[in-house]
């Protein structure tokens, strides 16, 4: 069993940067692959980012080159950098955990309860 909680969300303004974090429970968290998606209202939950075991890195199109995930397993930490960010990028985010990579969230068998993100001026 593994629980994620993520933090780090807010308003930030256009072409702001904001740091996601998620801290996950269970001794386990090395073995696995590690995702954020995100929901904007009224659209369904899209893939944003992963991070593999034991490494690599896998970017949705609309965030590279603006996002960033990264994980620390001395911290049991997963982390998305987030820069330039636009309206377009105001959702919640969520952070997941699951046996091996896929961009279907259908794919991931543990989630967080989600963290806003607001870009607005």
């Amino acid at each position: 069993q593994v629980q994620l909680v993520e933090s780090g969300g807010g308003l930030v303004q256009p072409g702001g940067s904001l740091r996601l974090s998620c801290a996950a429970s269970g001794r386990t968290f090395s073995r696995y692959t590690m995702g954020w998606f995100r929901q904007a209202p009224g659209k369904e939950r899209e893939f944003v980012a992963a991070v593999l075991s034991p490494v690599g890195t896998v970017h949705a199109d609309s965030v590279k080159g603006r996002f960033t995930i990264s994980r620390d397993n001395t911290k049991n930490t997963v982390y998305l950098q987030m820069n330039s960010l636009r309206a377009e990028d105001t959702a919640v985010y969520y952070c997941t955990a699951g046996p091996s990579f896929t961009k279907a969230a259908t794919g991931y068998e543990y989630w967080g309860q989600g963290t806003q993100v607001t870009v607005s001026s």
